[in-house]
């Protein structure tokens, strides 16, 4: 009996690894050419004495350490302890991102198209599909780690250790899989694949921004955010395996809680209940914008909210970044109050330049997200009622397109008046002026609405290849977060719109740049609309 319940669990698996092998060898380039083209790097940019004491005096300030966490390596330092410290926060982000993406798409995606149902009308067990979703996983994250391993070997980085190297990549490939296991889990409690992505990443960013927190003001309370797992690896230090052994327990413990859930519910169904509809459809449901409104409320309600949060979060440490009266009370009695006062705003706006970025970025993602259901809503029929009636594509795609813009802007000015507002909690009368802040949203909403106009067009005129502007994101994410710790040259980090931007809110906004750029997002979207008003609906 136990066994019926995983009978063709083998013969999933198969179909599973041989739909996204495509997928899986992309992300596999990505992470691993990533992790190994770093290393080889690494030699170059802090082979010399000089260069280790900057980047270290650098990734000791609270700034580095709450993007980061803390710096804890013993002298002597080598460009190993370096490369961990940099890249370990970094490269979790990424993978664990990887791992839900895999895990929402081969349980909750297959149900909500239908895939499933056909699956268990045959003699197929109840947990296969879940299994062979976790097989995937496992097989993925495996894969990952030793390709990393190996390639950490075959940069010949200083200091570095095949222990060391070995506890990377099976570290990040625990890592994954851990946060892989939670969205399986929230698979079974979310009614729909959106709702399962939503907490999914819900649950992502806050362990990241309560594990920020706790790097910055008390780094042993690290050990309870489980993000902070992958910080106590010590990687080329002392090598400890323990964090390794919490995330595989995490993750049987979660896969036990999780087979608990499926088995009490049915195909298509969540844990979480469904609220009773209204008898008559809202005023407020009399056109696609408020349509879009209306289906988009919860996801953008969690992205205005969350994106509040993580700036009034980041704000809050400004009292720390920004005391050059504790850091260094020496250099305040040489230079005296007043310059002090000034240098410490300006070591403020420095920082703020740094989390303007991650804002910009991560407000990308909602827009990007609204835009691209003209694609995905017309693929799944969604859509057919409204094509039946008077309703054009002209006022369909600006009506999605538009309220994508919309919150994708509203959620980073939310960011950036949640940070300012925490600052002045946080230094007072110290605080820089408001508007000195407003540099940064105003510097990097033409980047934004430049990224909107990309996926915008791209989802007219090539709705296969929508999803390649999540590049735009990823990687202006990574060479503006890394990058000049990397010493990326200008023209790699302007490969994105996003570095394009000069360092705002430290200094005014560059007009002319921020006029172009404004001016070509429009015209991409209008593009966009000239190639979806030509090209042939998308059928199931």
């Amino acid at each position: 009996m136990f066994a019926t319940h995983f009978a063709k669990t083998g013969q999933l698996l198969r179909l599973d690894l041989r739909r996204d092998w495509l997928k899986i060898t992309c992300w596999l380039i990505g992470l691993v050419g990533l992790m190994a083209g770093a290393a080889a790097k690494f030699n170059g940019l802090y082979g010399t004495s000089k260069a280790m004491g900057t980047i270290i005096t650098t990734l000791k300030t609270p700034a580095m350490v709450s993007l980061l966490g803390p710096f804890t390596a013993k002298s002597p330092y080598s460009v190993a302890l370096v490369y961990a410290a940099e890249m370990m926060v970094f490269m979790g982000l990424f993978t664990a991102m990887m791992n839900i993406y895999f895990a929402i798409h081969a349980t909750r995606a297959d149900e909500d198209s239908g895939v499933l149902e056909l699956i268990r009308a045959h003699s197929v067990g109840r947990f296969s599909a879940l299994t062979a979703a976790i097989g995937e996983l496992v097989c993925l994250n495996l894969l990952a780690g030793v390709l990393e391993a190996l390639g950490l070997q075959a940069s010949g980085m200083t200091g570095m250790d095949q222990a060391g190297n070995w506890l990377f990549g099976l570290g990040l490939a625990m890592f994954g899989l851990m946060f892989g296991i939670f969205s399986c889990f929230f698979a079974q409690v979310a009614t729909s694949a959106r709702g399962a992505t939503i907490l999914s990443y819900s649950w992502l960013g806050l362990l990241y921004v309560v594990r920020m927190g706790t790097d910055v003001k008390n780094p042993d309370a690290t050990w309870w955010t489980i993000y902070g797992w992958i910080e106590k690896l010590d990687i080329y230090g002392q090598n400890h395996w323990l964090p390794v052994v919490l995330m595989l327990a995490m993750s049987l413990v979660i896969g036990t809680l999780t087979y608990a859930v499926g088995a009490t519910r049915d195909v298509g169904a969540g844990l979480l209940p469904d609220r009773r509809g209204r008898r008559h459809a809202s005023r407020f449901l009399a056109g696609p914008l408020s349509l879009v409104a209306r289906l988009e409320r919860t996801s953008t309600s969690i992205w205005l909210i969350g994106l509040l949060i993580l700036g009034a979060t980041y704000g809050s440490i400004f009292g720390t970044a920004g005391d050059l009266l504790k850091s260094n009370p020496m250099m305040a009695k040489l230079i005296g109050t007043a310059a002090t006062d000034a240098a410490n705003r300006a070591i403020v706006l420095s920082f703020a330049n740094k989390l303007t970025i991650i804002f910009a970025v991560l407000a990308t993602i909602p827009g990007l997200i609204t835009v691209f259901r003209l694609n995905g809503d017309e693929r799944k029929g969604y859509f057919e009622q409204l094509h039946a009636h008077s309703v054009s594509r002209a006022h369909l795609y600006f009506a999605i397109a538009g309220f994508g813009l919309i919150v994708s802007l509203a959620s980073f000015g939310l960011a950036i008046c949640g940070m300012y507002l925490a600052g002045v909690a946080s230094m007072g009368a110290n605080m820089p002026d408001f508007s000195r802040f407003m540099r940064g949203f105003w510097g990097f909403a033409p980047a934004l609405i430049t990224s909107i106009g990309v996926g915008a067009l791209l989802a007219g005129c090539l709705p296969k290849w929508q999803n390649i502007t999540w590049i735009l994101p990823a990687y202006g994410f990574f060479s503006l977060y890394l990058g000049a710790l990397m010493n990326f040259p200008k023209w790699a980090t302007q490969l994105t719109p996003f570095g394009w931007v000069n360092t705002v809110p430290l200094k005014t906004v560059n007009v002319g740049t921020a006029i172009w750029m404004t001016a070509l997002g429009i015209a991409l979207v209008v593009v966009g609309f000239a190639a979806y008003k030509r090209r042939d609906l998308l059928v199931n």
